[in-house]
């Protein structure tokens, strides 16, 4: 099997605490909880791609998102909490422009949706109960949303199809203040 990478920002433990526990009271087997800005187009199982990778987060400083409530993606391909974070976008942007991909997702680029993903639509979800839960559980987010600066990136690591992505290692961002 070949292994599959992107890179995330990882939310408070508190709120990843919350993630968990939802996903737990569902049934729901997903990723660990995280904010993807570089998806695995370009993100080879050859690694050639880290140092780029991590001199754009060396480069870009701590990024600051507002995480709200509960939303489904149009055609009920994931259940998410919306994010919203022109800088998180930014580093997208910055990740893409300088890895190059040879083919992109179409949901990359500046038009990307920052969120965390509650849960995938998968074989057997009923993506509207878990919407209509993620409502109620979330609700508060909506009134106030959650704000946190990441100060590190992480490259995650899925094992192959059917795996799930792992923390695997972080990057701290705004380490090189000579390009601040």
């Amino acid at each position: 099997m070949t292994p599959s990478f992107l890179l995330g920002l990882r939310p408070p433990a508190g709120l990843t605490a919350r993630v968990e526990v939802f996903r737990a009271r569902l049934g729901l087997r997903e990723s660990a909880p995280h904010v993807t800005v570089k998806a695995r187009s370009g993100l080879d199982a050859d690694l050639a791609w880290l140092p780029v990778g991590r001199a754009v987060v060396a480069a870009s400083a701590p990024v600051t998102l507002h995480l709200g409530g509960a939303r489904a993606f149009r055609g009920g391909s994931a259940v998410y909490l919306a994010v919203h974070s022109p800088e998180a976008v930014a580093l997208h942007v910055r990740l893409l422009d300088a890895l190059k991909p040879p083919a992109r997702f179409g949901y990359e680029g500046p038009h990307m949706t920052p969120h965390l993903t509650l849960a995938l639509n998968r074989r057997g979800v009923d993506m509207r109960a878990v919407l209509s839960a993620a409502q109620a559980a979330f609700a508060d987010l909506d009134t106030r949303p959650l704000t946190f600066t990441a100060r590190e990136v992480w490259l995650m690591r899925k094992p192959g199809p059917g795996g799930l992505y792992v923390p695997q290692e972080a990057w701290p961002l705004g380490t090189d203040q000579a390009q601040g």
